[in-house]
């Protein structure tokens, strides 16, 4: 369609793209409120009729066409309408019926929707559903507030409305304006002219009165229960019965309207109940209506009515509550029944009457729609109970088993946790985790955990009300042992295996199986472990789903590699090799013939004992359903998902959208259905999730999987829905049933519901594939993420372009051409067609240059519709460069362009680029100037569960253009808006403003910026530290506002903050947050580097900075800057250089000696920091630091080899030091200190030392002002101290220091950055009896290829910590708690160390290991060394010059290493590869290491670490008594 006041020079340039298509349009309501602006997709035409909404996700061809929507203009609240167009109108079914519909016309007078989308993608489609819409003469419009429209009806009641096309100037002239369908006699106006028989052939006779009755109530009656079906007119007389029709049995149908206005109806029912022996009569909807106004009961009009497709109703006779599909807007009145008459169900939400059933009689009705379509079938038994009875069988009640009322109480639990985080197993179990706790204690259950994570919320021990802890937090190794030493000491009654991810439920599996739980009397609450195997093993799950007729893709399991060439064969190649028991995906991926299977099956083989071969699906589209189930036999689902990429893509690596946005409603509740009796079949209690591949060109389908655990999909499910799976879980696995549980959002519904979603989410990976040399960037079966974003919007565009934003806060949107993620050297068509990491990227820039939909499509199999949205989002981008003038851009329509570009989710500085505004921050400020003059600004809308049905008090907020009106106000003061030149980096330290009140700083509130997606380097510990932040501002009486987008986290619970925005951290969107809030200031220090780096930005924007000053901020994070003040300071640091140019550089390098640091500036996790030790390494590394650090500086220093590393982390206020804590690395400088085995309290630091640290310290702490937390860290050599760097920010040691010193340094740093009065703790390090010792945990089994070393840029993902009462019992704890396999007795260890200084260091250690019984055998030099200078007898194993070098050498028969570790001989490999540069030694030593991941084996690869480990091996510490931390806090004697 042309766009609306255009002219030609806009055509010219290409301006359609950006304006609104379709004819301006208003909806006027009765009420006299302004009249709603949307524009029209329908006929051309106006409409008048009662205004009502509908909740439902899918179905709308469905709801279109049915009757009881006569003379109604119906607003669907899921904005997204018209994906899956419109099926063959013409096409009918053997009865001669509507294949796809529910009668032969549109019966809405009108359809109000948010978004419309244009193009439609569906196998079924014939045409779109506007086409549909005008060839039916019905008007249709869009860009309407559907919520804020939903809520007023919800408020004020169904209203009376007049949708106009094109409306006149004036409202006078518009004439009478409104009409009441329900003064109609609306039933006459649907119901058949004449009498039809249907299924002639069969023999039960049943008549069905057809009072607007659904072409699906036929198909079922006779295709499913083979009845001789009548259908008559609603006036029928039924008495006379001029047809002569024989009858057994009567059915009253679905119908619109006021039942009053049928009384010849009613007047036949009254007819058939008074016959004897009574005939069985059974209605729907307005029959329901119908039996109860002729049994003498009565009927009233309700507030808004009930529509949708999720109304929980309870069965009164069983007190099972089922979902139904409902469409009514009046309801009986239970209390007007008479004698012999009694409600039969109830609405669980509203408690209006959903039913009524005769006491003697065959007599019932329900409310709701047993049929669906659209909906589930849930309640499709009472068809069978009613055919029965026209039958004559007997319907026994099956009543609920009392067994299920008789709950046993628990007084104390262990929950089993993750441990630390990995690829696959993330932050999502700290928050289900959390979710747990807090059930349990509402129970008022104790409560044990085991976890060795100590970064985590949940592993936190302060006592807190609002926010429960475990009453007793075990930081030990999650291995079968020691959980059961934890239940011998600690004798609970029950466990909790399930919010664990994989860990916790392999070793519940395996304690159960060892009879060890039920000997100890533990009973594993929840799912039971038969349940859990029968998921986990292929075999047994096929074999169950084949007992229900269901079945999942061809699949086969393997013991043997020959076995699984074997099943390859027999399915056909490619095939899928997956490990069983695995976690992720792990050691999975795609074979395409014998000897890629091979080779994977081996590596497979080193993590299961069993291998699966699978039927390749790529190309098919997956889906997910989470499902929750109860003992009572309550089942529902809570969310489903459509993966974006179509199956192939692991969906831990795929872009996720919920709801699905490809399915018609046959499709979703057919998964449903199919879902619910897995299920069900399975035994689930709890929690589960249920994976599809859907074939994209029927409604063909295969079961993937089922996890009968919470895992990363349940907590997006969570935070996308708003329901919360890991509470509701733990609940259930008390025996508690879905009634009873409140929906914990709205406070009055039950949980006994399936969330309406009014808005679109769209989860997004974040990958760090690019630290690793060799590994591919290639996505596949095994997930590869380390963390992921979620993103709410109302429009796809606007989500996927948030979500990109998310991801990367350098990109400004979703592009492709100028992302920097495109590779110029690759054919973009096999960019496109291999998944990566970057294909996205890949896919929009086709899109910009003009590929079309079709062709990307045919290269990628990424469904159509999405494709359509990116090209819109194309579309706008090269209409907006192509003008490339701002003045130009908006001269015109200019409201309507900037909305519709920020609808679909375009920043302020994309726009500012595509307008050429230069400087880009400028101009950014510039658009937004523009932007709020044009009005455009966002909107608030809550997270509510139930699209706007019910109310919702809820503080679960997100923002959007697509809308007009919030949902929440804003605050009662205007916002904090800092003074002064606003060119300069400006903020005041809260100390400057003690004057103001303090009363008012609380009512304003705190906005605290969180992590974002987890990543190598920023991770859980800085959801610790947001929430302790959070925590101590309620605390405190702050009203607190959080602004994070990570799904994993506890912050995005939204019990956890006065007000939860999910949104973006870009400096857009929090000053938007910020403004509207009116807040007192922003807390940047919490979050790691994402919310840090915003400190300057948001001081130049006004936003008062809490805490250290911006300006400050900026002194510490740009390299220049701080080392110019440390030698203002005379505090010494490795010599150093800012580059200007590779030259100067080298010169640098030159003059003091390689090796060098090269270091960008505000960076986290040492990201493109390299250790150069040539000329020609530092080159390299230096275009690298440049692409890293964009326009920040870049300096060189001198490195120190040898060097002690010790982390230095504290609170300050005004300058001064409060509290501290000096923490000593185990491994030397040169490993990242994220990646380094921290100790603390400190044992082998000099006190000098120590003092010259503390005198640093406070020196830095005085020259940068600070106020909050801060890091700096140090190295030394003997007593020689030199600042490396400060962090003026939570670092990721803080909980770690906290925990171990039983002192939240973030509560204390919150308080002194909000100016309250600060007390510090009272620490006296020479007081600690214990020591706590942190190691990291890595994921290189995942990442195909990594080199498993330590450098100066960080590589783990996660971290655990244990304590001991010897710093060496410690140490080994905390190596078993990442995974680490000690060797058995007398096991085989293979020492390969590179330089003379590392196997002198080694050298009493491998004297030792040998004493212990150990066989060694090392490399050819290392071998060499320890005969000569330690006498030891070692075999010498080969050195591999390949991956493939498993050969024995042909001089002297040495076996090659790669050999003796991958047939199991060697249970520990000591690498150390440091302190060489040699090629072969790092090629050798590399295929060593990785062989050692590969196939499961011990790997150590550093010499301190070594040493220790034998130190702690010989202490004999791997044998411990089990001890809680409180258990080490009270040796703790300050």
């Amino acid at each position: 369609m042309a766009p609306q006041n255009g002219n030609m020079m806009d055509d010219e340039v290409g301006f359609s793209a950006l304006e609104s298509k379709g004819e301006m349009s208003n909806l006027y309501l009765a009420d006299g409120s302004p009249p709603i602006a949307g524009r029209s997709f329908g006929a051309p035409t106006s409409c008048r009729g009662e205004v009502v909404f509908n909740t439902g996700m899918v179905g709308y061809p469905e709801a279109l066409t049915d009757p009881s929507y006569r003379g109604q203009i119906l607003v669907l609240t899921f904005p997204l309408i018209g994906n899956y167009g419109v099926p063959d109108t013409g096409m009918e079914d053997e009865y001669g019926l509507p294949k796809f519909f529910e009668s032969k016309e549109i019966h809405i007078a009108g359809l109000v929707v948010s978004s419309y989308s244009w193009e439609h993608s569906h196998w079924a489609a014939h045409k779109s559903l506007a086409a549909w819409l005008k060839e039916n003469n019905v008007p249709g419009i869009y860009g309407v507030d559907t919520r804020a429209l939903t809520m007023k009806i919800r408020s004020s009641g169904a209203m009376l409305g007049n949708l106009v096309v094109n409306p006149p100037q004036s409202i006078e002239s518009l004439g009478d304006q409104f009409s009441d369908p329900n003064k109609r006699n609306l039933v006459s106006e649907v119901s058949t002219k004449s009498v039809t028989t249907y299924g002639a052939s069969n023999t039960t006779s049943i008549i069905a009165y057809d009072c607007g009755m659904k072409n699906n109530i036929i198909r079922y009656f006779v295709n499913t229960h083979k009845v001789k079906l009548t259908v008559v007119p609603f006036d029928y007389d039924l008495e006379a019965n001029p047809s002569n029709i024989h009858w057994d049995g009567l059915f009253l149908s679905n119908g619109p309207g006021d039942p009053s206005m049928v009384p010849q109806t009613i007047k036949s029912i009254q007819y058939a109940l008074g016959l004897e022996p009574p005939r069985p009569i059974f209605g729907i909807c307005l029959g329901n209506q119908l039996l109860s106004l002729a049994a003498g009961a009565s009927t009233y009009k309700m507030k808004y009515g009930n529509r949708g497709m999720n109304q929980p109703c309870i069965d009164l006779r069983t007190g099972r509550c089922y979902i139904t599909p409902q469409n009514h807007g009046f309801a009986v009145d239970s209390n007007s029944l008479p004698k012999a008459w009694k409600p039969l169900f109830m609405n669980a939400n509203d408690l209006t009457n959903e039913g009524i059933i005769h006491t003697q009689k065959p007599f019932f009705s329900v409310q709701f729609h047993p049929e669906a379509s659209g909906g589930p079938l849930d309640t499709a038994f009472l068809f069978d109970k009613f055919v029965g009875h026209v039958r004559k069988i007997s319907q026994p009640l099956v009543l609920q088993n009392g067994l299920s009322y008789q709950r046993k109480t628990y007084k104390k639990v262990l929950l089993v946790g993750s441990g630390g985080l990995s690829i696959g197993q993330a932050g999502e179990f700290d928050y289900s985790g959390s979710q747990c706790i807090k059930a349990l204690k509402e129970e008022g259950i104790e409560v044990i955990l085991i976890n060795p994570n100590i970064a985590t919320v949940q592993t936190s021990t302060e006592k807190d009300d609002a926010s429960p802890s475990a009453d007793k937090v075990y930081f030990l190794p999650i291995r079968p042992q020691v959980v059961m030493d934890i239940i011998e000491k600690e004798k609970p009654d029950g466990i909790i295996v399930s919010m664990g991810g994989q860990t916790a439920l392999n070793v519940g599996v395996e304690l159960w199986n060892k009879g060890l739980l039920q000997k100890a009397g533990v009973e594993v609450l929840g799912t039971q472990i038969p349940a859990i195997e029968a998921t986990e093993d292929r075999e047994i799950f096929s074999q169950k789903l084949q007992e229900i007729g269901e079945s999942i893709a061809l699949s086969y399991s393997a013991n043997t590699v020959d076995e699984a060439i074997k099943v390859a064969n027999k399915i056909g190649y490619p095939v899928l090799v997956r490990a069983a028991f695995a976690l992720g995906g792990l050691g999975s991926g795609f074979a395409a013939d014998d000897a890629e299977l091979k080779d994977l099956a081996a590596k497979a083989f080193a993590t299961s004992n069993q291998i699966l071969i699978d039927q390749d699906l790529r190309g098919w589209k997956e889906l997910e359903y989470e499902v929750v189930r109860d003992s009572s036999d309550n089942c529902i689902t809570v969310c489903n998902m459509e993966n974006f990429d179509p199956l192939g893509v692991h969906t831990g690596d795929s872009i996720v959208v919920a709801p699905s946005q490809t399915l018609t409603n046959s499709e979703y509740f057919l998964l449903r259905a199919t879902a619910l009796k897995v299920v069900r079949h399975l035994g689930i209690v709890g929690e589960c999730n249920i994976q599809y591949a859907l074939h994209p060109h029927s409604e063909k389908y295969c079961i993937i999987e089922v996890n009968a655990r919470l895992s990363r999909s349940s907590a997006l499910a969570s935070k996308a829905t708003g329901y919360p799976l890991a509470y509701v879980a733990t609940k259930l696995s008390l025996g508690k049933d879905l009634v009873s549980i409140r929906n914990s959002v709205t406070k009055t519904t039950t949980a006994c519901f399936e969330p309406s979603l009014d808005y679109c989410v769209l989860k997004m990976p974040r990958w760090d594939l690019k630290k690793f040399n060799r590994v591919s960037n290639k996505l596949g079966s095994s997930m590869l993420s380390v963390g992921e974003v979620m993103s709410i919007g109302r429009s796809f565009e606007e989500v996927i372009q948030k979500a990109c934003r998310m991801v990367n806060p350098a990109l400004d949107g979703l592009e492709g051409i100028g992302s920097g993620l495109t590779d110029d050297e690759i054919p973009l068509d096999e960019q496109m067609s291999t998944p990566t990491d970057t294909r996205l990227f890949a896919v929009q820039r086709a899109l910009e240059e003009g590929w079309g939909v079709d062709k990307v499509h045919d290269l990628t199999k990424i469904d159509k519709w999405f494709l359509s949205k990116l090209q819109n989002i194309a579309s706008m981008r090269n209409a907006c460069m192509k003008c490339g003038d701002a003045g130009k851009l908006f001269a015109d329509n200019g409201a309507d362009r900037m909305r519709n570009l920020k609808i679909a989710g375009f920043s302020d500085r994309q726009i500012a680029r595509y307008a050429n505004l230069k400087p880009l921050q400028e101009g950014a400020d510039q658009i937004r100037t523009l932007r709020k003059s044009l009005g455009v600004t966002p909107c608030v809308k809550q997270i509510d569960t139930l699209a706007a049905e019910f109310p919702a008090n809820t503080n679960y907020l997100y923002m959007t253009y697509s809308g007009d009106a919030d949902d929440v106000s804003g605050g009662v003061h205007s916002p904090t808006i800092e003074g002064g030149d606003k060119t300069r980096v400006r903020s005041l330290s809260i100390s400057e403003k003690r004057h103001s009140e303090l009363s008012e700083k609380k009512e304003r509130g705190v906005v605290v910026l969180g992590c974002g997606a987890y990543c190598i380097g920023s991770s859980v510990e800085f959801d610790w530290c947001a929430v302790s932040a959070v925590r101590q501002l309620r605390r405190d009486g702050f009203k607190s506002i959080i602004v994070n987008y990570n799904p994993e986290t506890v912050s995005t619970d939204y019990d956890e903050s006065d007000r939860l925005y999910f949104e973006e951290m870009s400096l857009e969107r929090v000053m938007d947050i910020y403004e509207r809030e009116g807040a007192a200031g922003v807390i940047v220090s919490v979050g790691g580097q994402i919310p840090n780096n915003l400190a300057g930005p948001l001081a130049q924007s006004g936003a008062h900075i809490l805490g250290t000053a911006a300006r400050d901020i900026e002194r510490a994070e740009d390299r220049r800057q701080f080392s110019d003040m440390l030698d203002d300071m005379g505090l010494k640091q490795p010599a150093w250089s800012v580059l200007k140019s590779k030259d100067e550089a080298v010169t640098f390098s030159n003059n003091v000696g390689f090796p060098v640091l090269v270091r960008p500036s505000f960076v986290l996790s040492g990201a493109a920091m390299r250790v150069a030790s040539d000329e020609s390494q530092l080159r390299n590394f230096l275009d690298l630091a440049a692409d890293v650090a964009d326009d920040k500086p870049v300096v060189v220093t001198k490195f120190i080899l040898g060097a002690k590393e010790i982390e230095f982390d504290g609170v300050a206020s005004d300058g001064k030091i409060l509290n501290y804590a000096i923490g000593e690395h185990l491994e030397n400088a040169g490993v990242h200190s994220g990646d380094a085995t921290v100790i603390l309290p400190a044992q082998k630091l000099y006190v000098g030392t120590i003092r010259q640290i503390k005198k640093y310290a406070a020196a830095i702490a005085r020259g940068l002002n600070i106020t909050g937390p801060f890091n700096i860290q140090f190295m030394a050599m003997g007593n020689d101290v030199m600042v490396i760097e400060c962090n003026l920010r939570a670092s990721r040691t803080f909980p770690f220091v906290s925990k171990t010193l039983h002192a939240n340094f973030i509560s204390l740093a919150t308080r002194a950055m909000c100016g309250l009065s600060v007390t510090p703790y009272n620490i006296s390090l020479l007081d600690i009896d214990y020591v706590c010792v942190k190691a990291p945990m890595f994921s290189f089994t995942r990442l195909r290829g990594a080199d498993p070393t330590l450098g100066v840029e960080m590589a783990s993902t996660g971290e655990v910590a244990c304590f001991g009462d010897d710093a060496h019992e410690a140490f080994l704890q905390s190596l078993l708690a990442t995974g680490f396999k000690l060797p058995n007795a007398n096991a085989s260890i293979l020492l390969s160390i590179a330089s003379d200084p590392f196997r002198e260091e080694f050298g009493e250690s491998a004297v030792m290991l040998s004493k212990l019984g150990f066989k060694l055998c090392g490399t050819p030099g290392t071998v060499k060394y320890f005969k000569e200078h330690y006498q030891l007898d070692m075999k010498v194993v080969t050195k591999p010059v390949n991956d493939k070098d498993n050969a024995d050498c042909p001089t002297t028969g040495a076996p090659s290493a790669l050999t003796e570790i991958k047939e199991g001989d060697v249970e520990l490999v000591i690498n150390i590869s440091e302190g060489t540069t040699r090629k072969d030694e790092i090629t050798s030593g590399y295929l060593i290491r990785r062989a050692a991941v590969d196939f499961g084996v011990g790997l150590i690869t550093n010499n301190k670490c070594a040493v220790w480990l034998v130190k702690a091996i010989e202490g004999g510490f791997e044998k411990f008594k089990a001890k809680s931390i409180s258990e080490f806090y009270s040796l703790h004697k300050y």
